[in-house]
């Protein structure tokens, strides 16, 4: 594969319940069996996550419903909505994290806590996303992160379900194709999914950038590539692809591409079409 198609290969993007009539209305604008993650806000339901995976499971796509560990209230209600999504046939991939919450709404406080807890492969879960964060993490140390990583890797493959990493957005190639190299020689060889910005104003590209301590339009161009010229334009991932791209080497493994549609759904794919 040349240009963007290497890190474009089976690419996933995520969506929330909000946006599943302007998925259902773009299906022929996306790969059939495209990875469409449905995200667990605090204003949707489980319930929500459940219907809009379905309705992705109709028009031929794969669904990647959330699961928050810190947002589970109970574990009756993490026992019921995996059990729902398999009623739907729309458990066999999930992306399970820790969540925003400090403080748990019931009894689990991590992603690996849900792994443990033998829900998942009970009810048929084949493959399963975890979070990493090649900048780091504003509140868990670095060495606790690695720890965590690979203890999540390693539950995964004690249960038999195939594992892969999705990074938090980034806007620095060179710290993302480093954190990959640090995987590796840690030992932790799934997948990894960079996580990028889809397409969006400069205004909100800033607002963004700045809640993860980025700060000025100068950082930002620096790290990002992109041309902040003035307000009103817009900014999308293509230098960082590029950089991704031309750092990629043997050793950082199976590479692919995470769009979060920050900037919309409708600007993301408008994108992906051009490309």
């Amino acid at each position: 594969m040349t240009g963007h198609d290497a890190v474009l290969a089976d690419l996933s993007l995520e969506i929330s319940a909000a946006d599943l009539p302007r998925v259902a209305q773009s299906t022929s604008r996306l790969p059939r069996g495209a990875r469409v993650h449905v995200t667990a806000l605090a204003t949707e339901s489980p319930a929500d996550r459940v219907a809009t995976a379905s309705e992705l499971v109709t028009h031929g796509l794969t669904p990647v419903p959330h699961l928050a560990a810190r947002r589970l209230t109970t574990a009756d209600e993490l026992e019921s909505t995996v059990a729902a999504l398999a009623h739907a046939t729309a458990q066999e991939s999930l992306f399970v994290i820790g969540g925003d919450p400090r403080t748990p709404a019931g009894p689990y406080s991590s992603a690996l806590e849900v792994i443990e807890s033998g829900v998942l492969a009970r009810h048929g879960v084949r493959q399963v996303g975890i979070g990493a964060y090649p900048e780091g993490h504003p509140n868990i140390a670095t060495d606790v992160l690695w720890e965590a990583l690979a203890a999540k890797a390693d539950a995964l493959a004690a249960q038999g379900i195939s594992g892969s990493i999705i990074t938090q957005v980034s806007f620095d190639a060179d710290a993302v194709l480093a954190w990959i190299a640090a995987a590796r020689e840690r030992g932790i060889h799934l997948p990894v999914r960079v996580g990028v910005p889809g397409p969006m104003g400069v205004a909100r590209l800033l607002a963004f950038a700045r809640r993860l301590g980025m700060g000025s339009a100068a950082v930002l161009a620096r790290k990002y590539g992109a041309q902040l010229g003035g307000m009103l334009g817009s900014a999308g991932p293509d230098d960082l692809l590029d950089e991704v791209l031309a750092g990629l080497t043997p050793g950082h493994g199976d590479v692919s591409t995470h769009l979060y549609t920050f900037g919309g759904l409708d600007a993301t794919l408008d994108w992906l079409a051009a490309r």
